[in-house]
């Protein structure tokens, strides 16, 4: 078992990190929110005053935090780790940011001569808790194969996408696709219910038809019709729209930077862009389906 430190625990951050405790690691965990360090601490972390401080003695660093500027801030800033921590460190950064903001951390770091791996996840809060997630990683290959032990106790996949940046390019890329499938579907479920069908019927129909996919399969977006969903506790909990809108701005600016042509990309980040406008930023991406759907509660 490895000596580890995790920085932010979020409503992904929080259940990797209980999920590392369970696999039998030695973790510290760092967090501005004393309810979640202390959640923690109660699963057997332990927790420490300053992130400076959590890093000490620590052979294996894990990173989730909300955007690029936080990452720079850890990593790179006045007290930045990366001055301090010694080379036979391994530092996993699993947020969600930019390939050109991870490609800068990582040089940061070959430059101090410490291993480092971008390596952003897909699978939700419950694939965080369940132990379920997909780890999708940039870096070298040894950086790679060191890691993989450590991220077998919070993953169902993980795999190694290319050099840095490369997992955090195949996130946008999938979270695009996310939104776009998500959009489609609850627009598909609306037209269906507005012509008097049964949402959860047409669920069915459409799962074993050409139309089946992830949402319908598992992420239902209309309420009532799938348990345990974000769509049937009022769209409370899950990956929020604000999230979503965060990666399609990386995907649109990615695009834009490699001249790559994504209009189903544009119109799904203008979808969430304005019902995040209409007071839903903090609810769950699948409560697009409200905005398909005006008359449903």
């Amino acid at each position: 078992m490895a000596t580890i430190t995790f920085i932010g625990l979020g409503n992904m951050g929080g259940p990797m990190a209980a999920n590392l405790v369970k696999a039998g690691h030695d973790l510290t965990v760092f967090d501005l929110s004393t309810e979640a360090v202390k959640a923690l601490t109660d699963e057997g972390a332990k927790s420490a005053a300053t992130v400076q401080e959590a890093v000490e003695d620590a052979e294996v660093v894990i990173s989730m935090l909300p955007a690029g500027q936080h990452v720079e801030s850890v990593y790179l800033g006045e007290n930045g780790l990366l001055k301090n921590l010694p080379s036979s460190t391994l530092v996993i950064d699993s947020s969600t940011i930019a390939p050109e903001t991870a490609k800068g951390v990582a040089e940061a770091a070959v430059e101090a001569g410490i291993t480092f791996l971008d390596a952003p996840v897909s699978g939700g809060v419950g694939g965080a808790k369940a132990g379920t997630l997909t780890f999708i990683c940039g870096g070298e290959a040894d950086a790679f194969e060191r890691a993989r032990p450590i991220l077998d106790g919070m993953a169902k996949n993980i795999f190694h996408a290319g050099p840095h940046g490369a997992g955090q390019i195949a996130k946008i890329c999938n979270n695009m696709l996310l939104a776009i499938l998500m959009s489609g579907t609850s627009e598909a479920l609306a037209l269906g219910v507005k012509n008097g069908l049964d949402p959860a019927v047409l669920s069915e129909i459409m799962k074993q038809s050409s139309g089946g996919n992830w949402a319908l399969n598992v992420y239902n977006p209309w309420p009532g019709v799938m348990d345990g969903v974000p769509a049937s506790r009022a769209y409370e909990g899950g990956f929020l729209v604000d999230l979503m809108n965060k990666d399609l701005g990386l995907a649109f600016d990615n695009a834009v930077k490699n001249h790559a042509p994504i209009p189903m990309g544009s119109l799904a980040r203008n979808l969430f862009e304005l019902h995040a406008s209409e007071g839903n930023g903090g609810l769950d991406f699948s409560s697009i389906q409200k905005f398909y759907y005006r008359e449903q509660s």
